[in-house]
């Protein structure tokens, strides 16, 4: 059974996070979408929100499931027993980080694989940090993001700002 793991912090999930994930599920048997949970980073939704973010909308790929996870990625796999990374790409500007990133993987561990999987065209521009943006100037990111994860969005940037 091939297993893989997509690592991120998916604040928000987005169209191309979701294009990555349903993609993915045609390749691996098992996919686990696994949340990182970086202390160096504030997310805007705690990690339980972005989890049933998530599970609401992979509901329909029985061979995906959502986790987190704390400290290193590799740490992550080896506890899980998953060789695979699941990564998707942008941008030249994603790969060569994206490189990088696979590299100091393998360089830990040997037996890491990073498979990359080139987003679709109309999620290529897609970055998390732009649609919170977008969102905090009041723009319109329905054709980016579900619209429930919208919603949120918009409702979690308005406290934020009062």
């Amino acid at each position: 059974m091939t297993k893989a793991v997509y690592p991120g912090t998916f604040d928000p999930l987005t169209f191309g996070h979701l294009d990555v994930v349903e993609r993915g599920s045609k390749v691996f048997d098992e996919v686990i979408v696994a949340i990182g949970i970086n202390p160096i980073k504030e997310p805007l939704f705690s990690v339980e929100e972005r989890k049933q973010m998530i599970a609401d909308h992979i509901k329909h790929l029985k061979n995906v499931k959502v986790d987190s996870f704390e400290g290193m990625l590799v740490d992550y796999l080896r506890k899980k027993n998953i060789h695979i990374i699941l990564r998707g790409i942008r941008t030249v500007s994603d790969f060569e980080y994206e490189f990088q990133m696979a590299l100091t993987n393998r360089a830990v561990r040997k037996d890491i694989e990073t498979i990359f999987i080139m987003t679709s065209e109309q999620y290529s521009f897609l970055n998390s940090t732009l649609i919170k943006e977008a969102a905090s100037l009041g723009g319109d990111v329905s054709a980016f993001v579900p619209a429930d994860i919208e919603k949120s969005l918009k409702k979690r940037l308005r406290r934020k700002t009062n």
